[in-house]
């Protein structure tokens, strides 16, 4: 059974235990562009008390460059090297855990993060944002000749997706079973400001229905993700803990991962899910209504 975080000392006793924090980003700092309250002062505090903090997002729209300038728009204090998204976790694992050859090409669907980072470890890539592939006419096989190097597909969030795309990525996957069948994440929804839309779980479900085969996923609840921070940062599971909205994803990562957990109830998941004869058979360690409560630890952090 989770623990309800409540007290001061339920706080303090959450900062004595874990030296490092990572957190999801969307429905956990903010909402959209809106930040949940207190979200800002409680990282000014961990950081003050020397934690080592980590962004974790299975946002694959931005690439960690420009996911920072989101942060700094927001005022929100991070660095390139603290952001770990699931486009450059999908870009580590093609260069570096399956050690595509440089003559081989990704076809992506999604958006310029995935391009972005693909380019960053060298990667070719044809899809994605460009224009042919974005266009609204119908789709012909008799039209088309497909690029013999591509060696991989990559689906990520897409708010361009069409049938032109998942024609291509289909045809490219079933034509040469040799061609891996990736996705940064299988969120099933995606998080606004204004409500929920369909996550990159939904843009590649058609694919996955089509071929009748999953991909590999990339992003959280998967172990690469994990392994992406441990190549760049030593830290100990044991005293580390992953701070999530959203049971299937944030928190199994964690518990896959030998971390800590803490739901926030900002985001996805709701009470009743964590509650009663329906309740989800993830449990997070810890539970708390949002990640702004931490605030209590204020008077600590400026006394100490």
């Amino acid at each position: 059974m989770a623990t309800r975080l409540s007290t001061q000392t339920d706080y303090e006793n959450l900062l004595d235990k874990y030296d490092t924090w990572l957190f999801d980003c969307d429905g956990v700092l903010w909402e959209g562009d809106r930040l949940v309250e207190g979200a800002i002062e409680v990282l000014q505090i961990l950081r003050h008390h020397k934690k080592s903090v980590m962004f974790v997002t299975n946002n694959a729209t931005k690439s960690r460059k420009s996911y920072k300038t989101k942060f700094d728009k927001l005022g929100v204090e991070a660095h390139v090297d603290e952001i770990y998204g699931s486009a450059f976790a999908a870009a580590v694992y093609i260069s570096s855990v399956m050690k595509m050859p440089k003559d081989k090409k990704v076809y992506v669907i999604g958006m310029s993060g995935i391009e972005e980072e693909l380019q960053e470890e060298g990667i070719s890539f044809i899809g994605g944002t460009d224009p042919i592939d974005n266009t609204l006419q119908p789709f012909s096989l008799a039209g088309w000749t497909p690029d013999p190097s591509v060696g991989a597909v990559l689906v990520g969030l897409d708010t361009s997706i069409n049938y032109t795309k998942l024609s291509k990525a289909f045809n490219y996957l079933l034509r040469d079973s040799e061609v891996a069948f990736l996705a940064t994440n299988e969120d099933s929804t995606y998080p606004t400001a204004e409500g929920l839309l369909p996550g990159a779980g939904s843009v590649g479900a058609p694919l996955r229905y089509s071929l009748g085969r999953d991909p590999i996923s990339i992003g959280k609840p998967a172990g690469t993700m994990l392994d992406c921070i441990k190549a760049k940062h030593d830290f100990d599971p044991k005293r580390t803990i992953m701070v999530g909205d959203r049971l299937n994803t944030d928190i199994q990562f964690g518990k896959n991962g030998g971390l800590s957990t803490l739901l926030v109830l900002t985001g996805i998941t709701k009470e009743s899910e964590i509650t009663g004869p329906n309740a989800s058979p993830v449990v997070p360690d810890y539970v708390t209504k949002s990640i702004g409560d931490l605030r209590v630890l204020k008077n600590l952090s400026t006394s100490s």
